[in-house]
């Protein structure tokens, strides 16, 4: 039995003339992201006078446009009584302290065991969709052997404003993190496109064709022997962004076996990196909110040895 589309039909009103056909979408669309609604355009869900458009494409006084909504998908990802460290948590909203070696959503090689598991038994039915089956409630990500905050939204209008705030980088990051090598450099910046690496498709690179700014402040903490204990603050977030950046300035992440060099001394699992802190502009209250995480006790033990 074929599942029915949510239809709508709209007219182009003269004031709203000139506009891109994806900006015209947002504004008559308040509960889907603008991504949300360029990926129907993309697929020819949106017709406009009924022929296909591109996102870009400027709006005409009287044009009729149709969308198709496609019908919610039913959840393929199983809820897992799996425990979570919950630093914040209300109506809208929760921020947990994700440990080392979890994935935050399902992907080829992890179909269970991640965060979206996690959440999905926590929360129930309470959990944004915008970005589909498979990352609910998921507004952004960290890696899997990074630990630290990460915020999950229960509903779409708070998916919106939280997306917002990251895409405009408004919202406050700070993370900590051990480096290899003694960084001379009490704080500084470092500012360089990342993008797919051309040979290594699973790594990411600086100055790179095609590549997204990106901007990474530092500031050095405490210097020891071989190592460096760091703080960054990000403006933007790429993939894999300080492990890129530090790597690129000779400077890359303990543990980091992607970018990093040399043997793993003290068995580590991945990069010696915590997201130790994210503010932001509630959704709903309007009032600036941040929440840290503390050191996990294998970063504290490193410090201890002085390294």
């Amino acid at each position: 039995m074929s599942v029915e589309r949510d239809v709508q039909e709209f007219l182009v009103q003269p004031g709203l003339a000139g506009e891109r056909l994806d900006k015209f979408l947002s504004d008559a669309f308040g509960d889907y992201s603008r991504s949300f609604l360029q990926k129907l355009v993309k697929e020819g869900q949106v017709l406009v006078n009924q022929k296909a458009q591109k996102a870009n494409y400027k709006v005409n006084e009287n044009d009729c446009i149709t969308v198709q909504i496609p019908p919610a998908q039913d959840m393929e990802i199983l809820p897992e009584n799996i425990p979570l460290d919950i630093l914040y948590e209300d109506s809208e909203l929760l921020i947990v302290n994700k440990p080392k070696g979890m994935v935050v959503h399902p992907s080829a090689g992890h179909h269970s065991g991640t965060l979206v598991n996690a959440v999905m038994y926590h929360c129930k039915d309470s959990l944004s969709g915008i970005n589909g089956v498979i990352r609910p409630g998921i507004v952004h990500r960290i890696d899997m052997d990074t630990t630290g905050t990460l915020i999950v939204c229960k509903n779409d209008n708070a998916h919106i404003k939280i997306a917002e705030q990251i895409k405009v980088h408004s919202v406050t990051r700070h993370y900590l993190g051990i480096v290899k090598g003694i960084v001379k450099q009490d704080s500084g910046t470092i500012e360089g496109t990342i993008g797919r690496h051309p040979v290594d498709r699973k790594k990411m690179a600086v100055n790179v064709p095609a590549g997204k700014p990106a901007v990474t402040h530092y500031r050095t903490l405490q210097r020891f022997s071989k190592h460096t204990y760091m703080e960054f603050q990000l403006e933007t977030g790429r993939t894999h962004q300080i492990r890129v950046h530090m790597a690129s300035i000779g400077h890359p992440l303990l543990g980091d076996e992607v970018y990093g060099t040399g043997k793993n001394l003290w068995k580590l699992q991945g990069q010696t990196l915590h997201a130790a802190a994210i503010g932001f502009i509630h959704p709903v209250t309007g009032a600036y909110l941040e929440v840290t995480a503390p050191l996990p006790e294998y970063f504290e033990d490193l410090l201890r040895k002085n390294l």
